[in-house]
This record gives structure tokens, C-alpha cells and sequence, in this order.
């Protein structure tokens, strides 16, 4: 693990600023090592004929996505340890080769090129692990794993391995989120000197329980599913965070109580140093009388970003300019233009394969990690969420909740990149 990461995802972002939003390019020379390609052009190209046969683990979220649809993939199997689960992932997918278990598929289903992982969180290492090992490219349902000492072998796996392991993050694929990713790229926050991301559930405690016993949720620490906040800066800016104070709240609530993760918390607030020294700000609430929310603010040096709100703003966008006003006191300031986003609906677009253009889950995600996964390994390159920016969106949550556990205590984050 080194300690300072290497800015070369966002000098490559930089050199393709000025290219044509929407102009295809090449990414036939771009070989599984290379950087990865410009996500934000043209993704549409003839198949070469590959047909990706993939393996589904878990009935619950795993029957959300479209492998059945998607041109150069086959769902060659599926498997949930319950009855009722695998009869619907057999139904959505139209596939009738049914497992018991996922070790029972690896064992059995020797035509696998890749394996879907969608159990619980603290059986994502495991079982990654597991279809990495019987030689399958991984996508996994986040995140990566509990602790830095399995992201750190995961990481290690992956890489003997040589395979393709992508995590299923949908905030990096939420509208707002390319769009800002868009604007980054072409300069237009100038200096990016703030973001706030929040993953706000309250009520997540229902998850805690499930006919009548409890489940992975229950107690979990918030900062331990710190993905659909993180990849609002590590997926917009391709930069790392560095540095974490976190602070909790929890107030005696029943379903923190003999958590099998001796937690205390219920929400948990964190400010990030990231690479370049600028704030990220963090808020994993699950407890409280607050709307939920999945969204984030850029805030630029020329120009501003802010995602919908769960109180039924925006989006908007603010611009600098030279105008000026008075505030209520009497002083002057800048006033800055405040302006109505319209929100492409970025899924609608040849982004993607046709028959993927059209809604899905989590703000339009789960067409684009259906593509993005097929897409890496009939191409041979590098997911855009791949091993290192799986462990960069997980790993901070953990040293987080290290924080929050002993008293807002500054702690340092560590850099799983390759040196």
C-alpha cells in the first residue's frame, strides 16, 4: 500500500477535455492494463461476436439488472440458497440451469465466463474470492468487503488473477452523476473546492429484520456502506481520499442493540481530506426526521452543481459572473446565476445498446453496470468501477467508522493503488 496516489486517471481525463461531448473514439488499443477509456463518449460499436456467458449468485437485488438483455451476454446459470429466490431469478432471466448454492455453480457450471454477486455484504470477499479462484471475471454488489485487511487481499487476488473484478456502485452511474463527471471533465467547475454527498435512509432498521430474524443489516455502521457516497468524488474526479474525522450519533435505538458488529451508531457525518487537500463530506444517516436521499453537491470555482434534492429541488447549477447585490445587512456581494438543470436522461442515449436504453433502478444505474461489466470483458479492458476504484469507494467508509469509534479522531486512509 502506498501512501500518495498518482493523478494519471485524472491527467488522462485532462488530455481529453477538449474532444466532443458525444464523439465516439477508439478503445480497440486499450489494452486490460492500460487507463481506462473516456466513458463519456460513444459507447455504441458493433459486437465482435463474444457472448458472455454469466453466472447470478442472490435472488434479491441480483434480479434487478439485465444481463438477458444485453447483446453479447447469455445468463448461463443462477443460484440462491432459497427456493423462492431461485424461481425468480430463473423467471427473469429465462434461464432453467438452477443451482443450490453458488459453490454447487462453480463447481458444475463449467461454461462460466463470469459470475454476478449479489449475497449479503459480509459474504462479498468470500464469495469473490471464491469465482475468482474457479478463474471467473467478478461483478459484486457493494462493497468489496468489511475490513481493510480482505480489501487488501482482494486486491492482491485480482491481480494474480489477471481477471476482471468490477463493483455494482450505482451513484456512479446515476444521471446526476455523469453529468457532473461530464462537467469535470470539460473544466467547467474550475477548481472543484467542495463536495457533499449524502446517502440518507432513515427507516433502514426495517432491513434489519427479516421473517422474524435478523439479517446482515442489522446495526451495521453506516460508514461500512460508504460506496453510494464515495463515488460522488472518486467517480467524478478519478482522485483519492487521504484522510477522515467521522463522528456518530445513536441514541439506545433497539436495533443497535448486541449487533453482531458491537456498533453504536445509527448515522455517522464525515469530513474527507482528498488527494489534492480540498473537504468531501460525507453524511450516512439511517435514524431521524429527514427525507431520503442518494445525491450530491459540486461546488466549483467558476461553477456549481447541485443534485436534486429530497425535498424536491433542483437540480441546478450556479455560474459565477461579475454581478453584484446586497445582502439583508446592507453588504455587498457577488451575484452569482442561478439556473434550472435539465437532466438528461443519459440512459435514452447510444451510451448504451439499444435494447438497454430505457429506465432501470437507482436513478438509471442498472442498464450502465449491466453494460459497463459485459462491455470490459468482450473488449478486454478495465471496468470503469474497477478493483482500485472499488477498494477507493470502500476503504475510506471503514477508516471512517475507525474514527467515529474512537472520538473524531483524525486518521489516515490507505492507497491500495498499484505503485
Amino acid at each position: 500500500m502506498k501512501k500518495n496516489h498518482s493523478l494519471s486517471r485524472r491527467n488522462f481525463v485532462g488530455k481529453l477535455a477538449a474532444s466532443t461531448l458525444g464523439a465516439a473514439i477508439s478503445v480497440d488499443s486499450f489494452a486490460l492494463t492500460s487507463n481506462k477509456f473516456d466513458l463519456f463518449d460513444n459507447l455504441k460499436r458493433p459486437s465482435n461476436g463474444k457472448k458472455v456467458r454469466i453466472g447470478i449468485v442472490g435472488g434479491g437485488f441480483g434480479a434487478n439488472f439485465y444481463w438477458h438483455e444485453h447483446p453479447d451476454c447469455i445468463v448461463a446459470a443462477v443460484t440462491d440458497l432459497e427456493p423462492k429466490r431461485r424461481k425468480k431469478l430463473q423467471q427473469v432471466y429465462k434461464c432453467d440451469n438452477v443451482y443450490n448454492s453458488m459453490e454447487e455453480m462453480l463447481r458444475k457450471a463449467k461454461d462460466l465466463d463470469a459470475v454476478g454477486i449479489f449475497t449479503e455484504a459480509p459474504n462479498h470477499f468470500r464469495h469473490s474470492v471464491a469465482a475468482l479462484k474457479a478463474g471467473k471475471h467478478v461483478i459484486c454488489a457493494v462493497p468489496t468487503a468489511l475490513s481493510l485487511e480482505d480489501n487488501n487481499e482482494l486486491v492482491n487476488i485480482v491481480k494474480e488473477t489477471g481477471l476482471i473484478y468490477m463493483m455494482a456502485e450505482t451513484s456512479y452511474w446515476q444521471q446526476s452523476t455523469i453529468s457532473a463527471r461530464k462537467f469535470f471533465k470539460n473544466g467547467e467547475f474550475g477548481d472543484l473546492i467542495h463536495v457533499d454527498s449524502m446517502y440518507q435512509h432513515p427507516g433502514l432498521s426495517m432491513l434489519g429484520y427479516r421473517n422474524g430474524k435478523k439479517t446482515w443489516r442489522y446495526g451495521l455502521p453506516p460508514m461500512l456502506y460508504p460506496t453510494h457516497c464515495t463515488a460522488h468524488y472518486v467517480g467524478v474526479t478519478g482522485g483519492r481520499l487521504t484522510e477522515v474525522v467521522c463522528h456518530g450519533w445513536g441514541n439506545d435505538q433497539p436495533f443497535l442493540k448486541d449487533n453482531i458488529y458491537n456498533n453504536p451508531f445509527s448515522n455517522q457525518t464525515a469530513m474527507f481530506k482528498t488527494e489534492n487537500g480540498k473537504p468531501f463530506n460525507v453524511r450516512r444517516w439511517d435514524d431521524g426526521a429527514f427525507n431520503g436521499a442518494e445525491r450530491a453537491e459540486w461546488i466549483g470555482e467558476k461553477m456549481s452543481f447541485y443534485g436534486h434534492t429530497p425535498n424536491g429541488q433542483g437540480p441546478i447549477i450556479i455560474r459565477g459572473g461579475n454581478a453584484t447585490e446586497k445582502d439583508d445587512g446592507g453588504f455587498i456581494r457577488t451575484h452569482n446565476e442561478k439556473i434550472e438543470y435539465q437532466q438528461p436522461e443519459w440512459y435514452l442515449t447510444d451510451m448504451l445498446p439499444k435494447p438497454l436504453q430505457h429506465k432501470s433502478g437507482h436513478e438509471g444505474s442498472h442498464t450502465f453496470i449491466t453494460h459497463e461489466f459485459i462491455d470490459s470483458i468482450v473488449r478486454n479492458r478495465k471496468p470503469a468501477v474497477d478493483i482500485y476504484e472499488s477498494v477507493a469507494y470502500t476503504v475510506p467508509g471503514i477508516v471512517a467508522h475507525q474514527s467515529a469509534l474512537k472520538g473524531g479522531e483524525l486518521l489516515k486512509i490507505p492507497n491500495f493503488d498499484p505503485s
